[in-house]
């Protein structure tokens, strides 16, 4: 966390959060998902760390392989982005409220004590060595000797998912890359956190959904192109390793372009 300075002079307690090579990499239709989504990814990750079916996923949308992918639905077929477009701060407005969800920071296995706020056992009169313990969990009588479940015990402390509602969109900046958020974040330094509009909050005003869309067309317009360039070129990638040509293409530098007409038929199709 840190501080923002109000026009007023207020300090206002904040959380500086960064979109890293934000980009679209499919959407989720309902006739062929079930509901409709759209999955981004974020950074970037060696390829020699990736599996072979996510580094062919990449390959067919023309993307580096990302660090993290997740999903985020929407109400309609209006809500879809182009794939490949990367989303900048400037998808957010000042003033805008939003829902940040996170992991919130694993503390290790804890005690009763700091993990539920038990108040502990006496410090004296017979008792040894039994201070910060819970006492006894299972009743002798009444649920059959057991332990109910859901008791609060020690345990595995943090690590949850933890979601901070209604925060306003304080400050955004393109070239920072930043999108300054009111109040605190669950998490570490340097975890992952997915933005969203704000479910108990009204959406943002319709002109500027519509403006920040008209603005991402300008800046990639060639989008659908780009896709479906990707999408042949991965039929050829995938042409060469099935006749073992992959090792010879890289060695010479050279990627075949002859693409063969069942294949071209198949890319159309898809797209």
């Amino acid at each position: 966390m840190t501080a923002f300075m109000g026009k007023s002079g207020a300090r206002i307690p904040c959380t500086v959060l960064q979109l890293d090579r934000v980009q679209t990499i499919a959407n989720k239709t309902r006739a062929k998902n079930g509901y409709w989504a759209v999955q981004v990814g974020l950074g970037e990750r060696r390829a020699d760390n990736v599996g072979a079916p996510m580094l062919g996923y990449f390959e067919a949308k023309g993307i580096a392989p990302k660090r993290e992918l997740a999903e985020f639905k929407v109400r309609d077929e209006s809500g879809l982005l182009p794939v490949g477009v990367q989303l900048m701060p400037d998808w957010f407005h000042v003033g805008q409220w939003v829902d940040v969800r996170s992991n919130s920071r694993g503390m290790g296995f804890a005690g009763g004590m700091k993990r539920h706020g038990f108040r502990g056992q006496e410090a004296s009169h017979g008792n040894s060595l039994n201070h910060r313990t819970i006492g006894t969990v299972g009743p002798s009588q009444g649920s059959g000797s057991r332990v109910l479940p859901g008791k609060k015990m020690p345990g595995r402390m943090g690590n949850e998912r933890v979601t901070m509602q209604n925060l306003p969109v304080l400050l955004v900046d393109n070239d920072l890359g930043i999108v300054v958020v009111k109040g605190a974040v669950a998490g570490p330094k340097g975890c992952t956190v997915k933005i969203q509009d704000a479910v108990k909050k009204p959406p943002p005003p319709t002109e500027f959904v519509e403006q920040t869309k008209k603005l991402l067309q300008e800046r990639f317009p060639d989008a659908e192109e780009h896709l479906k360039a990707a999408r042949l070129r991965h039929l050829e990638l995938k042409e060469a390793r099935k006749e073992g040509r992959i090792a010879e293409l890289l060695s010479a530098g050279v990627i075949d372009v002859n693409v063969k007409a069942e294949a071209t038929a198949q890319a159309q199709a898809e797209a």
